[in-house]
């Protein structure tokens, strides 16, 4: 349970710091870009150093079916962590609303920070293609990173923040990037609840791909550990 307490809290404040630096910026060119890509990778290097002891910091459940496939977890923590991490997105989605809400600031985005085809012209195709390979690549970074293999030291959540901001900086003007479902399914629910229904609409193509993209980027880096010839 505190296992999954933790991916709640650590998927929440993904989202409230990285959606709502969107929001705010509304990811104009190049400021709004890069400030909302640093938000979503520090957060995962502080959330890193902060429950990754305790649940291993997934906060995406991309992450944690790969990390499933290679046997680092059980189904029922699979299953455990795939609820609590689109429950705290919810969380933080809701969180955002109150916070722009009360305030009375206006969303830049439109969609509390969700992911859209906008950047693609709205093609569902090339979005999938796109979360697909940023996924590939984010997944199979943390795969090389957590090995037991490796010798990372006290760098892993580091290096994993940084890719989170480099897929970010190639992403946002295509799809926003998501490369997380959970990331995805909590704004996009926040905005139909407000009135906006274009993002759920879409919502498939942010679970779909990075899901794909994780289990391309699991069985590939199970072949290349491998030891044997």
């Amino acid at each position: 349970m505190k296992k999954f307490i933790a991916e709640f809290i650590g998927t929440c404040v993904l989202v409230t710091l990285g959606c709502g630096t969107a929001m705010l910026t509304g990811c104009e060119h190049w400021g709004g870009y890069l400030a909302t890509a640093l938000a979503f990778g520090l957060v995962i290097v502080g959330m890193a150093y902060c429950v990754g002891n305790i649940s291993g910091c997934h906060i995406n459940p991309a992450v944690s079916l790969a990390v499933f496939i290679n046997g680092g977890i059980t189904l029922k923590e699979f299953v455990g962590y795939i609820c609590s991490q689109c429950l705290g997105a919810l969380a933080g989605a809701g969180l955002l609303a109150a916070i722009f809400g009360l305030g009375g600031i206006a969303d830049a985005t439109g969609g509390f920070g969700s992911n859209g085809l906008a950047g693609v012209n709205g093609n569902a195709f090339a979005g999938l293609l796109v979360e697909i390979v940023l996924t590939f690549i984010f997944v199979l970074t943390i795969l090389g990173v957590t090995s037991k293999k490796g010798n990372h030291g006290s760098f892993g959540g580091l290096i994993i923040g940084w890719t989170l901001v480099l897929v970010h900086l190639f992403g946002i003007g295509l799809t926003g990037t998501s490369v997380n479902p959970a990331r995805s399914i909590g704004p996009a629910i926040v905005a139909a609840i407000a009135g906006n229904t274009a993002p759920i609409i879409s919502v498939w193509v942010f679970i779909v791909g990075p899901l794909v993209g994780a289990v391309i980027a699991a069985f590939v880096y199970k072949f290349l550990e491998t030891e044997d010839k």
